[in-house]
């Protein structure tokens, strides 16, 4: 595997200031999960689809991550919010908490992930 390998997700706008993110397939620490990338501020991030407080799913329907104003991303669990530029927990039951990060590029109206030691491709 390339250290600096490239996975595409979607069409860059496919993923709208403050809207619905999008889901793609990974396999964290082994296990089949989700990563999911949604843009704020104009950048594009993504994350590991896991609540840093209990490891369930983050949105309340397919690709819905930011609580309504849109500020936030939120779990639908148990309301636990996030930065969105970080995925630091601003407040809820993961206080101090984060969700784990995955490295996004956007390029040529694509955008792409790039696995690490953890988070890597789903298996087929």
């Amino acid at each position: 595997m390339m250290a600096n390998e490239e996975i595409l997700i979607c069409a860059a706008e496919a993923v709208l200031e403050g809207g619905k993110g999008v889901r793609f397939p990974v396999t964290a620490g082994g296990d089949d999960a989700t990563g999911f990338v949604v843009r704020y501020g104009g950048q594009a991030y993504a994350y590991l689809n896991r609540c840093a407080h209990v490891p369930i799913e983050l949105d309340w329907a397919e690709g819905e991550f930011f609580e309504s104003s849109g500020l936030y991303l939120m779990c639908s669990t148990h309301g636990a919010v996030y930065v969105p530029e970080s995925g630091h927990c601003a407040g809820g039951p993961c206080k101090g908490g984060r969700l784990r990060p995955i490295a996004v590029v956007e390029r040529d109206q694509q955008l792409y992930w790039q696995p690490d030691d953890y988070v890597r491709p789903a298996r087929a």
